[in-house]
């Protein structure tokens, strides 16, 4: 392999990604994404959109999927740390309604692969954070869904120490346990 470093995660098809940085006096330099790279570690996937959010502590977006056009997600922080997740929702998965999580920052550079199959969610944890993803499907509104972020059965442990009020968008608080919305992939 080249330049990057793709580790596999508790759940199958889950990566945390890490790359070559390049630096000196000047910065630094690093490649995100290497279509040829990523192919030969059997991640072939097409990215067809680029989203980038900035948030500020205590955010949460999630968990979210789409239905019908469910998106793999590589997803990585510009700017601050957030706690980033994945949950299983593959029906023939044996590890269907499990998680696995990983602290983005600016200063670990990890990114983080959740294929097509699976809710996907963020915690903000520095003051603000910018957050970036290559998307494998487009975004469609009408076919969004979610589960909620704090669902005692999938059992998320996130990182609350120092986070005062969870921010959540109406949409999310409305979210449903993973148990009611019976989804699967």
């Amino acid at each position: 392999m080249g330049k990057f470093i793709f580790s596999n995660t508790e759940i199958q098809g889950v990566y945390i990604i890490e790359t070559g940085i390049f630096g000196d006096n000047r910065g630094y330099f690093m490649e995100t994404y290497n279509q040829k790279e990523f192919k030969a570690a059997g991640l072939g996937m097409n990215f067809v959109q680029d989203n980038q959010s900035k948030s500020k502590k205590g955010v949460l977006r999630g968990l979210h999927f789409q239905k019908n056009h469910p998106q793999g997600k590589l997803v990585r922080v510009v700017r601050g740390e957030v706690f980033d997740v994945a949950v299983d929702l593959r029906k023939n998965s044996s590890t269907y309604g499990k998680w696995v999580g990983v602290a983005l920052t600016e200063e670990n550079k990890k990114q983080f692969y959740i294929p097509e199959g699976f809710a996907h969610g963020f915690l903000v944890l520095s003051d603000e954070a910018e957050f970036c993803y290559k998307c494998t499907d487009f975004y469609h509104p009408e076919d969004e869904g979610g589960i909620m972020w704090n669902d005692p059965e999938v059992g998320i442990k996130w990182p609350l120490e120092g986070i005062d009020n969870i921010l959540l968008s109406e949409k999310d608080k409305a979210h449903k346990s993973l148990k009611e919305t019976a989804i699967s992939f």
